[in-house]
């Protein structure tokens, strides 16, 4: 993990139960009888990404609707961490600090994990856009919630589909940065596969540690961090939305300064970089996360 991230030595689980009492209702023994949670289960999952928020990141609470994505925390600070990276090149060296810096998350979803973590770590400002209204609703309760929160974060509803960037930005607005976790499958069927995957993926190390969770067998596998079509899937996946998300990113150039998106395949990385050079790109990197044994990347470009 990034050296700046504060879940790069694992969790505290003490302390977070202490952080969020409800959490050790879910506690498991591990390996070497380390206290852990059962990561297959939805319910311990949310348990946890609320005692980390609140734990580290000042929030007073937390909570999403149901059924809508629960990300893993650890994964989405160091796209934040990265970011400063970027623009730290550009600041003697050193990441930028306070509410000049303004970033757009694109697809802010009912989370809203990065503007938490952007605005607690470095006291950047957010706009955070998406087109589910339930989902701007409960991004706009956790700021109305957290006075912290509320002071640095925004939420505006994209009523189009099919614009990303048109609908949401002001006139003579200026953003220092976006950034997107876009949906990543090409179908709700792709996003169920990758769930099984990924369920049968945690189900095989709760029995190599012999916990108390209970296995599904045969049963239809859950998302452990959930997640709506919306959230998850797109037609043409992750690299047709980020082929759009460049197409349209010309025409708003002069109002974001730096451009970047997470990608999660990285086949689709020529293609990405040939579309940025394309619509005349004057620079473009990838930069790389890890997160174990999880490899991970976004892109940046800029005009």
């Amino acid at each position: 993990m990034h050296p700046r991230n504060v879940h790069r030595n694992g969790y505290p689980m003490e302390t977070l139960f202490q952080a969020y009492p409800p959490l050790m209702s879910y506690s498991v023994k591990a390996k070497r009888g380390k206290l852990s949670i059962d990561f297959s289960n939805p319910a311990a999952v949310k348990a946890l990404n609320t005692a980390l928020l609140i734990h580290y990141y000042g929030l007073n609470v937390w909570d999403i609707p149901d059924g809508y994505l629960c990300p893993p925390v650890p994964g989405r600070a160091d796209y934040i961490h990265g970011i400063a990276d970027v623009l730290a090149q550009y600041n003697g060296g050193k990441p930028p600090i306070g509410k000049t810096v303004k970033g757009l998350d694109i697809g802010t979803g009912a989370n809203a994990i990065y503007p938490i973590i952007g605005s607690h770590q470095y006291g950047w400002r957010f706009v955070g856009t998406d087109i589910d209204r339930v989902a701007v609703k409960s991004a706009q309760m956790l700021a109305k919630n957290n006075p912290s929160l509320a002071a640095l974060f925004s939420v505006r509803q994209q009523n189009n589909k099919d614009k990303i960037f048109d609908g949401v930005l002001r006139t003579n607005e200026h953003f220092t940065f976006s950034m997107c976790n876009p949906p990543f499958h090409k179908s709700a069927k792709d996003a169920a596969r990758g769930s099984l995957r990924k369920t049968k993926g945690l189900q095989k190390n709760q029995r190599k540690r012999n916990t108390k969770a209970a296995l599904l067998n045969d049963k239809p596998a859950p998302l452990n961090f959930a997640g709506t079509p919306n959230e998850l899937w797109c037609e043409g996946g992750e690299l047709a939305f980020i082929q759009k998300m460049i197409s349209e990113s010309v025409h708003v150039k002069h109002q974001i300064d730096w451009f970047t998106c997470l990608v999660s395949k990285s086949e689709h990385l020529k293609a990405i970089q040939t579309s940025a050079m394309y619509y005349g790109a004057t620079q473009f990197m990838k930069v790389d996360m890890a997160q174990g044994n999880k490899l991970s990347r976004f892109v940046v470009w800029t005009f």
